[in-house]
């Protein structure tokens, strides 16, 4: 009989292709997992495991099958939550955030969470939007708060607000610091960007390549803290979210200005899986998210 022990083991090789990564991450021994997916083998009836030596590969049918055990551990987690989580916000839930919100959005809400719904266990992962909505889809994760719009399949979103951005300059340019700016303004020659793979990356050149065809500077930063620093010391100018005024732009060397109608910015929302029985509990952590914005709201230019 198949067990969801061999799927789960079966989907860790397939995605670390490799037993002992996968070994390591079920908190087994390798021969243990190595067996118990030869018997996932016998079970079925076919090789799903090419094995080859310091390497390893999925046969066509066994990355259907790897494919189809998600699916399957996904669901039986869901049977789960939907039996254990009857009061709002309540045990363990697992949210993805992407790092331009992490640092400006988690410091406010992680105490108001704790006070207000004691029993919750929230577990916490940040990285990039295409990594979370992978686990998201994978079930490794409940919810994530990134930038919208997330396409992937299956996945349903719950928009929360608008974060809009405003042009960090260094302190002495000749931009004044009270006037209204326009995408004519950014020097797309000393614009600081995010590096390949944020989000944040794609909106300012999505915005800024509009009317100009000039490359970025050549600096991929990880941070918007690096960001900013470099803007600070006067190396060139960058989009900042609004989020992050209250972190990140308070230097006296830095200066924020608000860009003239219809102001650049970006949708932040919760994804969740579409066949989640979770939804109530999103929609409150939603709510007590916009509540806490609004409890302590970002010092900007206006």
């Amino acid at each position: 009989m198949i067990t969801l022990r061999q799927l789960r083991y079966l989907t860790s090789v397939a995605r670390h292709r490799h037993f002992g990564r996968a070994a390591d991450e079920c908190a087994v021994s390798q021969p243990a997992l190595s067996m118990q997916v030869r018997e996932l083998e016998r079970e079925i009836g076919t090789e799903l495991i090419e094995r080859r030596p310091g390497a390893i590969a999925l046969t066509d049918v066994g990355l259907d099958v790897a494919q189809r055990a998600a699916q399957i551990l996904t669901a039986t987690r869901e049977l789960v939550d939907f039996v254990r989580h009857r009061e709002l916000l309540s045990g363990r839930l697992a949210l993805g955030i992407i790092p331009t919100l992490a640092p400006y959005i988690l410091p406010r809400l992680l105490p108001r969470l704790q006070a207000q719904y004691p029993r919750l266990r929230l577990e916490v992962r940040e990285t990039q939007t295409k990594v979370l909505l992978a686990e998201l889809a994978g079930g490794e994760l409940d919810s994530a708060l990134l930038a919208l719009p997330a396409d992937a399949k299956d996945i349903e979103t719950l928009p929360l607000f608008d974060d809009r951005f405003l042009l960090a300059v260094p302190s002495t340019d000749r931009l004044p610091a009270r006037g209204r700016v326009g995408i004519a303004d950014v020097d797309q020659r000393r614009l600081i960007l995010l590096e390949e793979g944020h989000c944040l990356r794609d909106q300012a050149l999505a915005f800024c390549a509009t009317k100009q065809r000039d490359a970025p500077a050549g600096l991929g930063a990880t941070s918007l803290a690096t960001v900013m620093q470099m803007v600070a010391n006067g190396y060139g100018v960058t989009l900042l979210p609004e989020v992050a005024v209250d972190a990140e732009a308070r230097d006296a060397r830095v200066k924020l200005l608000r860009f003239s109608a219809p102001e650049p910015g970006r949708s932040i929302g919760l994804a969740f899986r579409r066949t989640s029985p979770r939804r109530k509990d999103f929609e409150a952590l939603g709510q007590i998210i916009m509540q806490t914005l609004r409890a302590s709201p970002a010092k900007a230019a206006k």
